[in-house]
């Protein structure tokens, strides 16, 4: 049985995978821990990196969590890498992201923003029912005010532009918080946003089967 390891979305966990079937592989849903203060992606990856036992790991990371893999690949032997609506570096990120990076305006949104549920968050996210709105909903109540500024202060500020050959990179082509066309994909789903593993869970699943 195969040994898969997956890190969900920024202060997610394992809910945004319940569409899809892993029967046949071995999966263990690595959990977001809090970050030590000033700590940097690095150094936190290395942290998430030591529950993983298996030599020439395969994981799979969607949105940050993928650019936690990213960061994993670089102190870890990987036998592949899954991105699922992520960035393999920071040139695929928008351009906002680099100038609030730059001007750290990040730092002036109020977690309550951050935390709202809204019409335009499910926008952002690809939202196509009101299960997947209450879904959204239920996962930005749920999520670390504290993780949630330090992850994005992380993802604005995230220099990686070293990409290892063994990355499988699957996108929507209308994901809208990171857009198509700063990405090179190896695999697109039309129509779908960044939530497409829930909202397009059979299509990832059998693509994941055939690419694990």
């Amino acid at each position: 049985m195969k040994k898969v390891y997956i890190l969900s979305g920024l202060g997610v966990d394992s809910r945004v995978f319940d569409r899809i079937d892993f029967t046949g592989y071995d999966v263990t849903h690595l959990e977001w821990i809090a970050p030590r203060a000033k700590e940097n992606m690095m150094s936190y990856a290395k942290r998430i990196a030591e529950v993983i036992t298996e030599k020439n790991a395969t994981i799979i990371g969607l949105s940050f969590g993928g650019m936690i893999a990213m960061e994993i690949a670089k102190i870890r032997d990987v036998r592949k890498i899954v991105l699922l609506a992520s960035a393999k570096g920071h040139k695929e990120l928008p351009r906002f992201n680099r100038i609030f990076g730059s001007l750290n305006l990040h730092r002036l949104v109020p977690e309550r923003i951050l935390k709202h549920h809204s019409r335009f968050s499910d926008y952002l996210f690809g939202i196509s029912s009101p299960e997947e709105s209450l879904m959204l909903k239920q996962i930005l109540a749920d999520t670390d005010p504290v993780f949630l500024k330090w992850a994005m202060d992380q993802i604005v500020h995230w220099k990686n532009d070293a990409s290892p050959e063994n990355i499988v990179h699957i996108h929507g082509d209308k994901d809208h918080i990171i857009p198509i066309k700063n990405i090179e994909p190896t695999h697109v789903i039309e129509n779908a946003g960044h939530f497409m593993t829930i909202s397009h869970a059979k299509e990832i699943e059998v693509l994941l089967k055939s690419i694990l």
